[in-house]
């Protein structure tokens, strides 16, 4: 077993190795599994890049990227084909998974296209979860509503691009 500085040394060789690699797999571009537990979006479709929300940041993915495991935050995934059309979800969190071979996973707690997400619905259910959140009179019906304020903030936020909500 490899200590944890030794570790740390190899660890750069091995990440450039998979990226090297995974040139071989897909010439064109990124593989992309993106799902939700009620829908498959896209099932082993070549794409250019995906931007993904993950706790970090956003991050974008293209082809020979570096193996990789983040989790997501509520956000917009962002899919650019290999025409260069753009479609956007929003999800509500998840995880993404890149591996060594250009293909990229991501798992979705709940997706929605943009074209399917009704703005005004969002900001009154976002009103109803802020006053539910300032009602709140024990810990469970406060987590419950700060999670539904989370929500429907991102939701306004990634659909409208604007950032007072």
């Amino acid at each position: 077993m490899l200590s944890r500085t030794a570790f740390s040394a190899v660890r750069p060789a091995l990440a450039r190795a998979y990226s090297s690699t995974a040139a071989a797999a897909t010439p064109n571009g990124l593989r992309l599994l993106f799902s939700a537990p009620h829908e498959a979006f896209y099932n082993n479709v070549e794409v250019s890049q995906v931007n993904i929300p993950a706790v970090s940041g956003v991050m974008g993915i293209l082809a020979n990227h570096v193996p990789y495991i983040t989790e997501l935050r509520p956000g917009t995934v962002e899919v650019i084909a290999l025409d260069k059309s753009v479609t956007k979800y929003f999800v509500s969190g998840g995880f993404a998974v890149m591996n060594h071979d250009s293909s990229l996973n991501v798992t979705a707690v709940e997706a929605v296209n943009f074209d399917d997400i009704d703005i005004d619905l969002a900001k009154a259910n976002l009103a109803t979860a802020s006053k539910a959140l300032a009602d709140a009179t024990d810990d469970e019906s406060k987590v419950r509503a700060e999670i539904d304020v989370e929500v429907f903030k991102a939701i306004i936020t990634s659909t409208t691009g604007s950032t007072s909500v």
